[in-house]
């Protein structure tokens, strides 16, 4: 648990920083929240209102300040069907159960799972996200006017080159300055924000979904609440790390999915869709100077506050400002020493580095890309460690004693080394298995040692097995059925 100072500092340790940073977040949060309500199929004031209340939520329940939370893609996808088959109503539902989900994750601790993702798949997850985030900016600079080339390029001079000359304001937030200013002040027709929908005027009140409570409505909302709840924590679990990363500061993953089943819960009852934390926004918050809870805060309020009373201002910003925005984030994403790194890391790392980032932008969801990723990752590693195991024999004078000794780990992907091992065939009295030199994890094990004694065993051969540390011998004891009475006869059976 955070200590009540630590958190303290975590809001108002960086006040001037994290509310400029969270600034240009809210800024570049909106044409977002209203792409990924239309993506689900609602009206845009649901991924807004998601935005704002998820943000807030998460900035004070959550476990990793400086990291951005609000209605993305990732979920928005999942809906879709939902949506269309049973409307709005069923979609608020399902964002209710996805966090109460998320809240009984986090309290049986399922954020420990991150320690299993390698590092390759989290390179591949951080390329594969900086892809969809170019790709993403596409559809804004297909067809459309030769001005708008123009203010795009400006903007990434005014992000790059700013700071050269101070780095006390950030660079996102004139960018978006000097665009707009530009824009109105020169009559600029170009695509604005307003024109990806319209901005809620009202503040979001409490409201229960309208839908039976029963359950078949249960049945129906279900699935999707599960998948948003295990996408959503994935990519929230996966940015957080991104996150300690760049700041060099520890996060509490059990804590992170508490807060963010916390936000969802609290959002589906205010009219707003689920939602999980944003690599790309998250990024800009913390190049931005965001590095508090404060942050995160300030750009739920500042969203909020825009699109309720600057409504008509926010709408005026040319989407080449967001767009300008958004490419530097991909280019700051984008892991390029990975590139060069492929001559020299092991190949397995760069092809399931490579696996992660190709399933991720062909089927556009993270949740099958790292699960390939983590897939490939665990194939890759047994497979290395089966290559360590060894057995070595040795016979005595008399020709009647073997004793064989077992190195490595035993498990299933070497259970099938250690039968090739054994010469069944030879005549002995005694056969000694030292397993002193290793360790058996698995039924698969237990099962092949079982098999290897019971076949000496049943060429008259006197077995021993020595050596056995404490966990191998605890598996054996429950598992092993080479000294049950009747173990021979069975072995003759098949």
């Amino acid at each position: 648990m955070t200590s009540l100072t630590a958190y303290r500092a975590q809001w108002f340790g960086n006040v001037r920083g994290d509310l400029l940073a969270g600034l240009v977040v809210a800024l570049a949060l909106i044409p977002e929240a209203i792409a990924f309500s239309i993506i689900a199929g609602v009206d845009p004031k649901i991924g807004l209102y998601a935005s704002f209340s998820i943000a807030v939520i998460t900035a004070i329940a959550g476990g990793r300040p400086g990291m951005i939370s609000a209605a993305t893609a990732a979920t928005a996808v999942l809906m879709v069907t939902l949506v269309r088959d049973h409307g709005l109503q069923y979609l608020l539902a399902a964002t209710v159960l996805a966090g109460l989900l998320q809240i009984g994750m986090g309290a049986l601790k399922l954020g420990n799972l991150m320690r299993f993702v390698s590092r390759s798949v989290m390179t591949g997850f951080v390329n594969a996200l900086a892809i969809l985030i170019f790709l993403a900016q596409i559809p804004e600079l297909t067809g459309v006017p030769l001005l708008t080339y123009v203010l795009v390029a400006a903007g990434l001079g005014i992000i790059y080159l700013f700071p050269m000359l101070t780095k006390a304001i950030p660079s996102p937030l004139v960018c978006i300055v000097v665009l707009t200013v530009l824009s109105i002040f020169l009559g600029f027709d170009v695509r604005t924000v307003g024109d990806m929908g319209e901005l809620p005027s009202t503040l979001p009140v409490f409201l229960i979904p309208d839908i039976p409570l029963n359950l078949d409505t249960l049945m129906i909302i279900l699935p999707y609440s599960a998948a948003v709840a295990v996408v959503g924590l994935l990519e929230s679990l996966m940015t957080a790390q991104i996150v300690d990363d760049l700041t060099d500061t520890p996060s509490d993953k059990n804590q992170e999915c508490i807060g963010q089943g916390l936000a969802n819960t609290a959002t589906g009852f205010i009219g707003g869709m689920a939602g999980c934390a944003m690599i790309g926004q998250s990024i800009i918050n913390v190049k931005s100077g965001g590095r508090g809870r404060l942050s995160c805060f300030a750009a739920g309020v500042f969203l909020l506050f825009m699109i309720v009373v600057l409504g008509d201002l926010v709408a005026r910003i040319p989407m080449a400002a967001l767009v300008a925005i958004m490419i530097m984030v991909s280019i700051g994403t984008f892991s390029w020493s990975s590139i060069l790194n492929l001559r020299t890391h092991p190949r397995s790392s760069s092809i399931v580095m490579i696996a992660t980032v190709v399933t991720v932008v062909y089927t556009h969801n993270l949740a099958i890309g790292v699960l390939v990723g983590v897939l490939l990752s665990g194939i890759f590693f047994a497979w290395k460690i089966a290559q360590l195991f060894v057995v070595r024999s040795e016979i005595s004078e008399d020709g009647r004693h073997r004793t064989y000794v077992v190195e490595g780990q035993l498990f299933f992907a070497s259970a099938d080394d250690f039968m090739a091992a054994f010469n069944f065939k030879e005549v002995l009295e005694t056969v000694t298995i030292d397993v002193s030199r290793a360790h058996i994890w698995d039924i698969s094990s237990v099962a092949a040692l079982d098999m290897a004694v019971l076949k000496f065993r049943r060429e008259g051969a006197t077995v021993e097995i020595i050596g056995l540390n404490e966990a191998s011998e605890t598996i054996v004891d429950k598992l092993a059925s080479h000294d049950k009475p009747g173990a021979v006869d069975k072995l003759m059976a098949h």
